[in-house]
């Protein structure tokens, strides 16, 4: 009995670290690595003969899309940000821009209910990958017109490389719940 009672207390923890995870995706932070980890603590510690476990295999698949995740939004803002010849200086201020506009719209939240700083960290994490490419552009010293289309395609690469993280994410805690729940 008392074993059947840490399972589910196991169970629900892992439910909640994989909401956590979940979140931290939408704030361009590692959410899925975080899935990847509870899911496969959980795997160690459960018994794969208990009404809740998942197996290595659920696992693998995880650990397969979190990578295909990284994959998908490095090359999105990547691909965007080369084919208007932006420089490695612009990349990486585009990323710590991309990171601080997700905080900064998480908390300050669009006039939306439910999913307003949800919305606002996925658009202020794009705005701060534009500001960001273009501040490192001209501190390279490129003129205002080039910085800008640069800008420009580190805002489209994180729009479309976040939102693309995001579905994989969200198929990542959709399998590990229906492999948690269904038997």
């Amino acid at each position: 009995m008392v074993e059947q009672i840490l399972i589910v207390a196991a169970a629900l923890v892992l439910v909640v670290a994989l909401l956590a995870g979940w979140v931290l995706t939408l704030l361009n932070l590692p959410g899925n690595w975080l899935v990847v980890g509870a899911a496969t603590l959980f795997a160690l510690v459960v018994p794969p003969d208990s009404r809740f476990d998942l197996s290595w295999t659920i696992v693998a698949l995880l650990l397969g899309l979190a990578v295909l995740g990284e994959i998908v939004e490095s090359a999105a803002g990547a691909v965007g940000a080369s084919r208007q010849g932006g420089s490695r200086r612009g990349m990486l201020l585009a990323i710590a821009g991309s990171i601080a506009g997700s905080l900064v719209g998480a908390m300050v939240g669009l006039p939306i209910p439910v999913i307003g700083s949800v919305v606002a960290a996925i658009l202020f994490a794009a705005v701060g990958a534009m500001l960001g490419a273009v501040l490192g552009e001209i501190w390279k010293g490129r003129d205002s017109r080039t910085s800008w289309q640069v800008g420009q395609a580190a805002f489209w690469g994180r729009l479309f490389g976040t939102l693309g993280k995001i579905v994989i994410s969200s198929a990542m805690v959709a399998t590990t719940l229906v492999a948690l729940l269904v038997k």
